[in-house]
C-alpha cells in the first residue's frame, strides 16, 4: 500500500485522516508535494514521506496555495513503487499522481478541489491581489476539466460525508462510499459544567461566516468566546460588542478547557463535514449550527444541537432562543459523538479496502478464466 495527499503543511483535519491512515499501516510511503512546519504530526517527521520537487521552492511554506498551478506538475513527477494499493487523501491535486499498471487507486475525497469547483469562493478569500486573482479565475476552467479526468483513474471513491458524496456525483458522474473521517473523541472528556458563554473554534476567514455569530451574539447580549485567527479577524472585532471576546490562536489544551466549560458550541458555516462540532458533542455540549453541509449529518436536532435555517444574523439568534428551552442530556450528546470517533473510521476504512480487493480480485480471476476458456475453445 501507498498513501498519497496533497501537502503537509497545514495540519488539520484531512492531515489528521492521513495520520490515522499512516499509523495503521506503517510500512506504507507517503507521497505527497511537500512538508513544511513545526506543528507537523509526528509521522509525518519520518523517512516514510516521500517529497516532490516543490519541497525545495523559497517561499514554499506561505505561498503554497497561492502555487495552486505548479502542483500538477509536482505529482506527475512522483512514482509509486511496489505497491498494489495507493490510498489517495485529496482536496486538491494529489489525483495527478501517475498511476503504475497494476495498481489500484482508492480516494479519500475531502471535497472536490474548491479551486475549481467553487472558485469565487477561493478567489475572495485567498487571494487579495486583482491582477494575481485574474490570471488564476483565467485557468479555472481548464484545470476543472483537467481534475475531471484524473478522476477517471480512481477505481474507488471514498466521501467524507454524503454532502461530499453528493459533489462528487454532480462534479464527476462517479458513485462513492462515505466513510467518515476520524475524531478524537477521547481527547474529550463528558462535562456537567456549564459556564455563561458561547464557544467558536475556527480559523477566520470569510466563508466560515463567523460574522453570522459576531452580529448575532453582539445584538443579544449573549457572551461568545471565539478561538483562531486569520484574515477576517480585524473585520470581526470591528462588528462585536464588549460580549465577544477574540483569544487568537490556543493550545489544544485551552480548546479542550473551553470546550468542557461552554454552554454550548456555535457552527456558523457550511462545512464539508465539520469536525469541531463533533468534537464539542464530545464533551456532552450543545450546537447551534447552520442547516447544511455536514452538521446536518453530525448534529440530530433538538438532541444534540439546534439549527438555524437562514444565513443570517437574527435567524441564529431565533436558534440560539431555541437552544434555552431545550433540556439537554449529556450521555445522549456524548454517544453522538463517538459514531465518529477514530476506532470507528480506522475499522470502517478496512472493511471497505478489504471489501474492494475482495471484489477486484474476483473479477480478474473471472477475466482469466474467461480468457483461458477462450483459448482452449480456440485451440480446439
Amino acid at each position: 500500500m501507498a498513501i498519497v495527499h496533497d501537502f503537509l503543511i497545514q495540519m488539520g483535519g484531512a492531515e489528521n485522516v492521513v495520520e490515522q491512515v499512516a499509523l495503521d499501516y506503517p510500512e506504507a510511503p507517503i507521497y505527497t508535494s511537500a512538508t513544511f512546519g513545526e506543528n507537523l504530526f509526528p509521522v509525518f517527521k519520518t523517512d516514510r514521506v516521500r517529497n516532490s520537487w516543490m519541497q525545495r521552492l523559497p517561499g514554499m511554506l506561505k505561498h503554497h496555495k497561492k502555487l495552486f498551478f505548479l502542483y500538477p506538475f509536482a505529482f506527475r513527477s512522483l512514482r509509486i513503487k511496489d505497491a498494489d494499493l495507493a490510498w489517495i487523501s485529496s482536496t486538491s491535486f494529489s489525483k495527478w499522481i501517475p498511476k503504475p499498471k497494476g495498481t489500484r487507486f482508492v480516494c479519500y475525497c475531502h471535497t472536490p478541489p474548491r479551486y475549481f469547483w467553487n472558485p469565487d469562493e477561493y478567489l475572495n478569500n485567498e487571494i487579495a491581489n486583482p491582477l494575481l486573482r485574474g490570471f488564476v479565475r483565467m485557468l479555472v476552467p481548464f484545470f476543472r476539466e483537467s481534475d475531471r479526468r484524473q478522476s477517471r483513474k480512481i477505481d474507488l471513491f471514498l466521501a467524507n460525508s454524503k454532502n461530499v458524496q453528493e459533489r462528487i456525483s454532480r462534479c464527476y458522474g462517479r458513485d462513492s462510499v462515505v466513510v467518515y473521517p476520524p475524531v478524537d473523541v477521547n481527547r474529550f472528556q463528558v462535562s456537567n459544567r456549564s459556564e455563561d458563554f458561547f464557544l467558536i473554534v475556527s480559523r477566520l476567514v470569510g466563508y466560515k461566516r463567523i460574522d453570522l455569530a459576531v452580529k448575532a451574539f453582539t445584538e443579544t447580549g449573549r457572551r461568545l468566546v471565539i478561538v483562531g485567527d486569520g484574515p477576517d479577524r480585524k473585520r470581526l472585532e470591528s462588528l462585536a460588542g464588549p460580549n465577544v471576546e477574540f483569544l487568537g490562536r490556543a493550545p489544544d489544551e485551552t480548546v479542550t478547557e473551553l470546550m468542557a466549560s461552554c454552554r454550548g458550541f456555535v457552527f456558523p458555516g457550511c462545512e464539508d463535514f465539520g469536525i469541531t462540532p463533533v468534537e464539542a458533542q464530545a464533551c456532552g455540549k450543545p450546537v447551534v449550527a447552520f442547516r447544511g453541509g455536514g452538521a446536518l449529518e453530525t448534529v440530530v436536532e433538538k438532541e444534540t444541537g439546534v439549527f438555524f435555517d437562514e444565513p443570517t444574523a437574527e435567524s441564529l439568534a431565533t436558534a440560539l432562543d431555541e437552544f434555552d428551552a431545550v433540556a439537554w442530556d449529556v450521555p445522549t450528546i456524548r454517544h453522538n459523538a463517538e459514531r465518529f470517533s477514530n476506532e470507528v473510521f480506522l475499522r470502517r476504512t478496512r472493511e471497505v479496502l478489504d471489501e474492494f480487493l475482495e471484489s477486484t480480485a474476483a473479477e480478474e480471476n473471472d477475466a482469466l478464466e474467461a480468457r483461458a476458456s477462450k483459448a482452449v475453445a480456440e485451440a480446439l
